[in-house]
């Protein structure tokens, strides 16, 4: 845990005790803060207290004195409307900012210059983060993975010279954040989202460029309008900006050339990698994060030879296009976190003949954004509430049926891939009785589809696979 000793004696209101709310207050009191915290959730306020952190309900603390009201990502800032606590921090004059901003005083107080970085975008996040952390890790050097992706940035080490933090950062986390200033800073694609917390596309993607605009070095994809835009004009004020893209050769960067990565100089390109035997990251949206990866671990200081071995040992992110097994010629791949059409194209786009798991509960828009992927779907399984809905878009392309589930599954021993052994095929299924938005799977094998009484995949479940040539052992 890092101990934010930068506000040693400042008093400070904390709102929100979830997970990284209780680690900002256990970071903030191990500095010597004087934080009193709230949550509306009786059990989370318990907890806290039992850990030795004051709490109080902030509407009846006495504001005159707090400087500063750190909030949880999750608690509104400005929209629909400011929560209580920000109303109440405003009318005191005490700043607001959260868990990020706190980690990166601390930096600038102990470490520096320490190499920091930080990735934002609407898709892609975690990937390329994952996939950032694991290249500088699999170098023999301090690699810290933390802020959206899973552990809170307050729990990671303290930032030092030589260790490097790798940060997934939130809108939430980055509105929050005002000197977030990290040595390479990414941004790899805009699409609305967050809508109703952010009020407008563009105050959303306002608040996505301040990350890179702020960074030493801004890595930024260029394949949407949004992202594009902020590259151009942070070009236009003197920031260092790399450009990347999965779509398009571009005349400085890194781009995706099928399943090579390119360096371009001055309008010459060369190759330098070949991602075609790396299963983890098939397809053009993991090309992407490739690219954008490479960028960034340049930036900080790695070899060449040193990232195109992380990423050809890179074991891919749960639940994100993930290889868990092969049985004979069939692939099992765990896609689960796609719970919408649009997270779902990239896996239904990297495979064919494909046996898809699809449902669980209705997301608005459907799967009708798919249509073009169907020609890849060999058959489709319906399960849960979206069953009908999706039937009615898939009905008119190709073979489906209405399946039941059953929860829990354990994979068959004669599943299990060896120790160590990376599966030449793969399933993605996500056994939780909740299920995601929507869920897909696709196995493809020649001879029929099993069961799924047998895999007995539960509500959430997500499956992807493609038929390699006979005789293949590795992806």
């Amino acid at each position: 845990m890092i101990a934010a000793t930068s506000f040693a004696g400042r008093r400070v209101a904390l709102f929100g005790l979830g997970g990284s709310g209780l680690a900002t207050a256990l970071s903030l009191k191990e500095g010597g803060a004087d934080v009193t915290a709230w949550d509306d959730n009786p059990d989370q306020v318990e907890k806290a207290a039992a850990k030795g952190v004051e709490t109080a309900d902030l509407r009846g603390i006495d504001w005159s004195g707090i400087e500063t009201l750190v909030l949880s990502p999750g608690v509104p800032l400005t929209h629909p409307k400011p929560h209580w606590t920000v109303e109440l921090a405003e009318a005191a004059g005490a700043e607001i900012i959260g868990d990020v901003e706190i980690f990166v005083r601390e930096r600038a107080v102990v470490a520096p210059g320490s190499p920091l970085i930080a990735i934002t975008g609407t898709n892609g996040k975690s990937t390329t983060t994952a996939l950032i952390a694991h290249i500088i890790e699999a170098s023999g050097r301090d690699a810290q993975l933390g802020g959206n992706i899973g552990t809170p940035v307050l729990q990671l080490e303290a930032p030092a010279k030589d260790r490097f933090h790798v940060v997934e950062c939130s809108s939430y986390q980055i509105d929050l954040a005002p000197s977030l200033n990290p040595s390479a800073g990414l941004l790899l694609n805009l699409t609305p989202d967050h809508l109703d917390r952010h009020g407008s596309m563009e105050h959303y993607a306002e608040i996505k460029e301040r990350l890179v605009a702020r960074s030493d070095v801004a890595v930024i994809a260029v394949d949407d309008g949004w992202t594009q835009a902020i590259a151009d004009r942070l070009e236009r004020v003197g920031t260092r900006v790399v450009r990347v893209s999965k779509n398009r050769p571009i005349d400085d960067g890194f781009f995706a050339d099928g399943a090579m990565i390119r360096e371009a100089a001055k309008g010459s390109a060369s190759d330098f990698a070949d991602l075609s035997d790396i299963p983890t990251l098939r397809g053009r949206h993991n090309a992407q994060n490739a690219a954008a990866a490479i960028a960034a671990c340049r930036v900080v200081g790695l070899s060449d030879d040193e990232i195109r071995d992380g990423l050809s040992s890179f074991p891919g992110l749960k639940h994100r296009m993930q290889p868990v097994a092969r049985r004979g010629d069939v692939v099992f791949v765990n896609d689960s976190k796609a719970t919408n059409a649009e997270a779902a194209a990239p896996a239904l786009s990297s495979y064919e003949n494909i046996h898809w798991i699809a449902g669980g509960l209705p997301k608005q828009g459907g799967i009708d954004a798919l249509e073009p992927l169907f020609p890849r779907i060999a058959k489709t399984y319906l399960i849960g509430e979206a069953a009908s809905a999706f039937a009615s878009v898939f009905g008119a392309h190709g073979e489906f049926e209405f399946s039941g589930t059953q929860t829990p599954w354990r994979m068959p021993p004669a599943m299990h891939r060896p120790p160590g052994a990376m599966p030449a095929q793969a399933l993605w299924c996500y056994f939780h009785p909740l299920a995601p938005a929507l869920t897909s799977s696709a196995i493809s094998r020649s001879g029929a589809m099993p069961s799924l009484q047998k895999l007995r995949s539960s509500r959430g479940s997500k499956c992807l696979s493609k038929r390699q040539p006979r005789g293949s052992d590795r992806w």
